[in-house]
């Protein structure tokens, strides 16, 4: 239904797609003001609270400052992550879009491997739901194989939203944390599980904040060319390099026109040096209309999982091998994206894969 020039969801929406709207729309508030809101609720309880609420906040406090070292050394064990990851809220918003996870090949769980994930996006959506939630059960498509997404150090510096963020085992994106990870048994750090596993997956967004800007409905700007660190990890863990790819990620949202050069671009640049984090503008639907809103649009989005490139063990890679190596995986990329676009996208004869520096 049209009314003012905007597009009305019908009033007779069954209530599993409200569920599911309700559950995409508190992903966007969570993952995009969440940290925030946690600031805010931080400085209240100590200004304004209680002596009671202001002497709990002082004790998260205390033990947020002891427990800072988690994020490099494994994040939260897998029986609490699990139990989190299991909550029927993450199917409904994997039913929202619909996201689905498929994978090429199997993959040896004694083994460990870096998933390096293309495109970011705006929210990097697919990837998360596919891998830090069992929203898709990724354990039964990838069984034995433990799974750690890696994000932003800054994330763990906020009290209150680093909580949300470790319960999803997610872990720093630093180098001390992906070698810790990649290097340590996962018994060391899982707890009593009913489904032991053998190997670990860390999964790196290598576009990282700043391939959110180039974000924008049916195109696909990655930026690889001098994205070369991830090579050098996998190199000097002797740990194998697998393509990921989320076809469709790019198409949840739209953003405001942000022109290199502009002044938004220029002001978003500035909050991105100084915070690491790209504070984009989305563009999406609202809860009751598909014209404009906050919340993400229903697109699919079905996240691939390539097969992995071996690497040797090199305790201190050349130049020379990291490039060698990053050309054979961006070569890889490449043919996982040509191979199967024409099975996921629309029009995928006028779609390119677009590598930037």
């Amino acid at each position: 239904m049209r009314l003012l020039g905007l597009e009305f969801a019908p009033m007779n929406v069954p209530l599993e797609r409200r569920l599911q709207t309700v559950a995409a729309c508190a992903w966007i508030i969570v993952t995009a003001f969440g940290g925030l809101i946690s600031w805010f609720v931080t400085a209240a309880a100590l200004i304004f609270g209680t002596i009671w609420m202001r002497l709990l906040m002082i004790a998260y406090l205390l033990f947020a400052y002891y427990d800072q070292d988690t994020r490099l050394t494994g994040g939260r064990s897998k029986w609490i992550t699990t139990k989190f990851r299991n909550l029927a809220w993450w199917r409904y918003f994997c039913n929202y879009f619909p996201i689905k996870l498929v994978k090429t090949v199997d993959l040896d769980p004694s083994k460990n491997y870096l998933f390096c994930s293309f495109p970011h996006g705006l929210l990097s959506t697919g990837v998360t739901a596919a891998f830090s939630t069992n929203g898709l059960d990724c354990a039964k498509v990838f069984p034995g194989l433990d799974f750690r997404l890696v994000t932003l150090d800054t994330h763990f510096q906020t009290p209150l939203f680093r909580e949300y963020v470790l319960n999803f085992g997610v872990c720093s994106c630093d180098e001390r944390s992906i070698n810790y990870l990649l290097s340590t048994p996962t018994t060391q750090n899982d707890g009593p599980t009913e489904d032991p596993v053998q190997g670990r997956v860390v999964i790196i967004i290598v576009g990282g904040a700043a391939e959110a800007f180039k974000c924008k409905p049916r195109t696909y700007h990655i930026l690889v060319k001098r994205r070369k660190g991830f090579v050098r990890i996998a190199l000097k863990t002797g740990t194998p390099l697998v393509p990921v790819f989320s076809f469709g990620e790019t198409d949840l949202y739209d953003q405001v026109n942000n022109p290199e050069g502009s002044l938004l671009r220029k002001c978003q640049e500035f909050v991105k040096k100084v915070t690491g984090i790209a504070p984009v503008v989305p563009w999406g639907r609202g809860f009751f209309q598909y014209s404009f809103g906050l919340i993400p649009n229903r697109r699919p989005v079905t996240v691939l999982v390539g097969a992995p490139l071996e690497v040797p063990k090199i305790e201190e890679p050349t130049k020379e091998q990291v490039n060698e190596y990053h050309a054979k995986f961006t070569d890889k990329l490449v043919e996982l994206f040509e191979t199967h676009k024409s099975k996921y996208l629309q029009d995928s004869d006028k779609l390119s894969l677009i590598l930037e520096d």
